[in-house]
């Protein structure tokens, strides 16, 4: 959720990129696709300044194997402002729930946001007390603080996974002290789409325009200080889908 942002897929060679029969095929892969799903990761992480390790191997070969499995985060819509077949944004109230989540202050948002979901794989494929895949939600959500000036972000960034249905009474114990699981009460928001990269530059110019739309009225009941990122494809798919969240004071 979106993490490395494979968005930027387009921008680099054909050799690089993966079939498609890689990133979506089930059946397990061998040894040459493995390699090769990890350059491609590795190609990725690149642009944004991040080294993806070889420990990042297996995690990411089940992240792959199990894309398909993927389980909405409840939510439950209030209305949607739609302008010629185009949503503009949608209100939407989600549940309270258990949560899994990494907080990192690296210098660049998609540094911060890349390692946190690094983390978070580690934990979903094996690294928990489960001892297996826990299966994925969508979207994997980041929280965001503005500074004081209003116009760019602060360093340090939640990144956070809504545990499945199957966990949330009994919630698996990460293996990793930076992963926490905590108890997130009920929240709503005004989410807009959009695809394309998830840096700072993108975050900054979709919550601006949200905020157009919305007109000046709307800061009596939405926060300005704090905002979210929701991505919902694996990070296999090149073109993500994304959500600028604002949430209800």
């Amino acid at each position: 959720m979106a993490l490395i942002s494979l968005d930027d897929l387009e921008g680099l060679d054909e050799d690089e990129q993966l079939d498609d029969d890689i990133t979506d095929n089930p059946e397990p892969m061998g040894s040459e696709d493995s390699d090769r799903l990890l350059a491609h990761w590795r190609a990725v992480g690149s642009t944004h300044q991040v080294t993806v390790p070889t420990e990042m191997r297996g995690p990411i070969h089940e992240m792959t194997r199990n894309n398909q499995q993927r389980e909405p985060v409840p939510s439950a819509l209030i209305s949607c402002q739609e302008k010629m077949g185009e949503v503009m944004w949608e209100e939407r109230a989600y549940p309270a729930g258990k949560w899994a989540c990494v907080r990192q202050a690296e210098e660049l948002y998609e540094q911060s946001i890349s390692k946190s979901f690094m983390k978070l794989m580690r934990f979903i494929c094996k690294e928990n007390s489960a001892g297996g895949h826990l299966g994925l939600t969508v979207p994997v959500v980041s929280t965001v603080l503005m500074r004081v000036d209003g116009k760019t972000l602060d360093k340090s960034v939640e990144t956070a996974f809504y545990l499945p249905a199957a966990f949330q009474d009994a919630p698996p114990l990460p293996h990793d002290p930076d992963v926490d699981v905590v108890h997130r009460d009920a929240f709503t928001v005004v989410a807009r789409p959009f695809s394309g990269t998830t840096n700072e530059e993108t975050v900054t110019r979709h919550v601006g325009l949200l905020w157009e739309l919305l007109g000046a009225a709307a800061s009596d009941r939405l926060r300005s200080d704090t905002y979210m990122v929701a991505v919902y494809e694996n990070p296999g798919v090149p073109r993500r889908r994304n959500e600028i969240w604002f949430l209800r004071r």
